[in-house]
């Protein structure tokens, strides 16, 4: 069957990317809205994407109002930004917050409504030319077609699609991760690992997407233990971003499972930030998804050394995710209890978060039949 692979218009990778990419950079408008949070700010990485854009003698302004995971407010609050300063492109600086809100910013930019329109929609509008330059080694938010922004009237983290949010130049500089504090690196690069394993073990999977998967899974749990004790190994630091991308690319042409299906609605309703909440689920989900894709789960078994050739799929297979477990131990994964999170408020909103995680679509991804009565246990064990 005929399979379609997607990916940005143009990715620069390595060290002095940001470099290589002015000239690009100037030839895609007039004004940027540079899209960032405080934190960017007060970091200089910001000013080093002010200087890029200065140096082709393009015009700018900052949109620095990504605060935590973007809701639709911070996303309206963005577009009266874009408008107000007449800019016709945009340069998203950051996390996956400000990637995913940069996309949001460019569906609305010549849309007369609310971004909750396209919930559950694929979005087809004209967008504003995009550039993505990712400050965390996890999202891959510089190499989708996604976007998840929080709908604050309902509560639902809404995960929204369409062609048009890839954007045309993704700028992996690993200079802008060597910043990252090690509970950021830990929960983006778990963030990672779950979007290569879940594409991996997707029924969606194909042929190009097992292949940037297989190798974003070496790459982390080769090089994510170092990176998360020692922030200042080039090496690590290098891998990662590279890590991050493809698993970038393999989730967006394989998509995701149960994993993201179940993180989303914890994100919405307890401000989980999203990978750490992926990183929570981990050992309840793909303990389910196991049983439905015993081959897979043994790939990488192999693939990552902690199985033997002679392993039977179903021994192989548990000893990767005896691995996965250990190492979100070794990244100090905190439990939904240990994060703060009241086992009482969260078992009274279990149905909620099993019917929303249900009508996301990626738990039907995984290669094993679930229910929503399945999910609602799930969330159970996390206890």
């Amino acid at each position: 069957m005929a399979r379609e692979f997607i990916v940005p218009g143009q990715i620069i990778t390595g060290a002095g990317a940001l470099d290589m990419a002015a000239q690009t950079l100037g030839a895609m408008g007039k004004k940027a809205l540079i899209v960032t949070d405080e934190m960017m700010i007060k970091l200089g990485n910001c000013a080093k994407v002010e200087e890029a854009l200065k140096g082709q003698n393009v015009a700018y302004a900052v949109f620095s109002g990504v605060t935590g995971e973007p809701t639709d407010k911070m996303i309206e609050a963005g577009l009266a930004e874009y408008r107000k300063n007449g800019c016709d492109f945009l340069v998203g600086l950051g996390g996956g917050s400000a990637l995913d809100s940069m996309k949001a910013i460019g569906v609305l930019a010549d849309y007369n409504g609310r971004i909750s329109d396209f919930m559950g929609k694929v979005i087809d509008v004209p967008m504003p030319p995009m550039a993505a330059i990712p400050t965390t080694a996890g999202t891959g938010s510089e190499a989708t077609q996604f976007t998840i922004i929080t709908d604050t009237q309902r509560d639902i983290k809404m995960l929204l699609k369409g062609k048009c949010l890839m954007p045309g130049l993704a700028i992996i500089d690993p200079q802008f991760t060597m910043t990252a504090p090690p509970k950021i690196t830990a929960s983006t690069g778990l963030d990672a690992l779950c979007h290569a394993v879940e594409a991996y073990t997707s029924r969606k999977a194909q042929a190009m997407s097992d292949t940037f998967a297989l190798s974003a899974v070496k790459r982390i749990f080769r090089f994510l233990p170092t990176a998360f004790h020692d922030g200042a190994n080039e090496e690590a630091r290098v891998e990662m971003s590279v890590a991050a991308l493809e698993a970038g690319i393999a989730f967006n042409n394989a998509s995701v499972t149960l994993i993201h299906g179940m993180s989303r609605p914890i994100g919405a309703l307890f401000h989980v930030p999203h990978g750490l909440s992926n990183a929570m689920l981990m050992k309840v989900c793909l303990g389910f998804a196991l049983e439905g894709a015993y081959g897979r789960f043994a790939a990488l078994g192999r693939a990552i050394g902690a199985a033997e050739g002679q392993d039977s799929d179903e021994v192989a297979g548990r000893k990767f995710l005896s691995a996965l477990v250990e190492l979100t131990k070794e990244l100090e994964t905190p439990t939904p209890a240990q994060y703060g999170i009241s086992r009482e408020e969260f078992f009274a909103v279990i149905p909620k978060m099993a019917r929303d995680a249900m009508d996301s679509g990626s738990p039907q991804n995984t290669q094993r039949e679930i229910t929503q009565g399945d999910v609602e246990r799930l969330y159970k064990e996390l206890w």
